[in-house]
């Protein structure tokens, strides 16, 4: 991965790679040492889901500078932030509520947060986390 992803982004032109990590370490979880070896690959962003807290060592680096994200509609207070905004773009993870955890609803937090941003980035990209498409 680390020669196919710049090869790609040259090839392609792509101005932003985003990646679901949530699964990265074993198919369970995410570790700092991976997120590490995944950003080196030349990915920008990583997106998570409900299996972001199954590697506990993880969790002091969500509220770091890391680019990692942990779905928005966790209650406050949870660490990590759902979004991120980095080169005029914003990323947001959502996750879903069927067959998950009982989280805040994921439209009413996408609507509180572009009501909370007085510059809205003139791209948004949401990674939607879920079980079911209904």
């Amino acid at each position: 991965m680390q020669r196919l992803l710049p090869r790609l982004r040259r090839q392609y032109g792509l101005d932003m790679i985003i990646a679901n990590g949530e699964n990265a370490a074993g198919g369970f979880g995410i570790t700092p040492d991976i997120v590490g070896e995944l950003l080196d690959t030349g990915i920008d962003v990583l997106t998570s889901g409900n299996h972001i807290w199954a590697q506990r060592e993880i969790i002091p680096y969500l509220d770091s500078e890391m680019p990692i994200l942990r779905p928005l509609n966790y209650p406050p207070g949870v660490p990590g932030r759902g979004y991120l905004i980095t080169r005029r773009t914003m990323v947001v993870n959502l996750m879903g509520r069927t067959f998950m955890a009982d989280l805040d609803c994921p439209f009413q937090a996408m609507d509180k947060l572009l009501a909370s941003l007085e510059n809205k980035p003139p791209v948004i990209i949401v990674d939607f986390h879920a079980e079911a498409t209904s």
